[in-house]
């Protein structure tokens, strides 16, 4: 067996990427998915659509590389995280679209079971009550789709995150599907307890989520099914699940405590790996699993989640019409020598780490008639720097040792201007890996170990290997001044939404 097979399934697109013995990416497939606005706040994805592109780019990534499933020892599967998914056992339907981890739909929800206590899960899930996470999403299904709450109670539905929905589907679905997901996934519902890795039974019954809806919880590193027959990759098996974040951690090769990632994509997550140890914040950011190798100890993490930052660019190109591709905001943002007292606070979906201010919205301030469209542009990828600046603060905050360096990745990573502002920053080095596929790279990674495909993590660390390096350039205080300026700017987008916002 020759390769490893990735299944990278996330917020804007499906990928399957094919990678070698050397952790090297060989071939791959990609296909976007609709996004679905269908009210302001409401983000939605058609699951249907998201498994029929899944079964497309495989096909896509072994034609390219003109092999068959003979070739592959395992496939891997990473996802968006805490979007929220029910379907028929029967059918494999659907009851609604999968409503995805950027809505805020559930903001009601959230403050009816929080009643003033935001945090009163955090102790055993580590994780604030926030409409970010899956359980206040699967509980306004239950409540607001025809049917749902009664067919969940006799056992006719399943819940599942992408990673459970896309494993369901291709161990058979209806004819036998594996109804599962890992710690990692688990860990971002509001619904597991952090110590026990189980369901809360307290947290369900409290939210009166039938517990004959939740997958079962299995480690990263598994075989949990075989490929059903009527796939292209029938029988080989399924062997490594870990939410896309984690499997960034885990493509940077940052197995041990102290080590982190942060990725770049539709938003921005930090991942500082803490070890056997159950790590609470007193700063803002969330606790959760890093990774778990069958019946290995689990490895935690502490998180600093940031909802928009890849998706701005996005909504320039396709909101705004400023750029005509999103690869054209780094040209337009250097027509500039900076951000003429411009700043974007891109609260779209409120602020997540560290501030969790749901009330928050979206805000572009210092706007004058000097201002132009590459100021606006510029202060879109500086937003991006500073919402990083804002949980590495908090993250350096809850460490022993602040941390030194920054292992990047994801999509943003290529815009070399962005990662030396970046690093003017952070006043600290950042550090791009030679191979920047580290979320689908994770994913293969966990599935080869449960195969033994690769040895161990020793062999995984060896294959690290860096690629850029940037180092701060900008001198002290303009980087001070720009942080209290951003700073300021966050102050100006509080306590937006009340009774008249609605």
């Amino acid at each position: 067996m020759n390769y490893i097979l990735s299944i990278d399934q996330g917020t804007t697109s499906t990928r399957a990427i094919i990678f070698d013995h050397d952790g090297k990416p060989v071939t791959s497939g990609q296909l976007e998915h609709d996004q679905i606005f269908p009210k302001a706040g409401w983000v939605e994805h058609d699951a249907t659509q998201i498994w029929n592109n899944t079964r497309e780019v495989i096909g896509q990534a072994l034609s390219k590389a003109n092999i068959t499933r003979h070739s592959i020892a395992a496939v891997g599967i990473t996802n968006q995280r805490e979007t929220a998914i029910i379907w028929d056992r029967a059918t494999g339907k659907p009851v609604y679209n999968a409503i995805v981890w950027q809505d805020t739909r559930t903001q009601a929800i959230i403050d009816r079971i929080a009643d003033g206590d935001t945090d009163k899960f955090k102790k055993i899930t580590g994780l604030p009550l926030a409409t970010y996470f899956s359980a206040s999403k699967i509980v306004w299904m239950l409540d607001n789709v025809d049917g749902v709450r009664e067919r969940a109670e006799a056992g006719e539905l399943a819940f599942g995150t992408p990673d459970t929905w896309v494993l369901w589907n291709l161990t058979g679905g209806p004819d036998g599907g594996v109804h599962a997901t890992d710690v990692t996934n688990a860990s971002r519902t509001l619904l597991m307890d952090l110590e026990s890795r189980t369901w809360s039974e307290d947290i369900l019954a409290e939210l009166g989520i039938p517990a004959s809806l939740m997958p079962d919880i299995r480690s990263s590193s598994e075989v949990y099914g075989t490929v059903s027959t009527s796939s292209l990759l029938r029988e080989v098996p399924v062997a490594g699940i870990l939410g896309d974040q984690q499997a960034a951690t885990f493509g940077q090769a940052a197995f041990e405590a102290g080590e982190s990632k942060n990725t770049y994509g539709t938003g921005n997550f930090l991942i500082t790996n803490t070890g056997t140890d159950i790590v609470h914040s007193d700063n803002g950011l969330i606790t959760t699993l890093a990774y778990q190798l069958g019946d290995d100890a689990p490895r935690y993490a502490i998180e600093g989640s940031i909802a928009v930052t890849g998706s701005l660019i996005q909504w320039l190109r396709d909101n705004l019409g400023i750029i005509s591709r999103s690869e054209e905001v780094e040209t337009l943002a250097a027509s500039v020598d900076d951000n003429g007292g411009v700043y974007f606070v891109p609260a779209f979906s409120g602020l997540f780490a560290p501030h969790w201010r749901p009330d928050a919205r979206g805000a572009i301030l210092g706007l004058t008639r000097f201002a132009n469209k590459g100021h606006i542009a510029r202060a879109a990828l500086e937003a991006t720097a500073f919402q990083t600046s804002d949980v590495i603060e908090a993250a350096n905050a809850d460490a022993d040792v602040a941390m030194t360096e920054l292992r990047v990745d994801g999509g943003m990573v290529a815009n070399s201007a962005l990662m030396q502002f970046q690093a003017d920053i952070l006043n600290m080095s950042v550090v791009r890996p030679e191979v920047a596929e580290t979320t689908a790279l994770g994913a293969a990674y966990a599935a080869g170990l449960a195969v033994d495909y690769w040895s161990g993590l020793d062999e995984l660390r060896d294959r690290w290997n860096e690629g850029e390096r940037w180092e701060p350039q900008m001198d002290a205080a303009e980087r001070e001044r720009l942080i209290r300026n951003w700073k300021k700017a966050i102050t100006k987008t509080l306590d937006w939404v009340n009774e008249d916002t609605d």
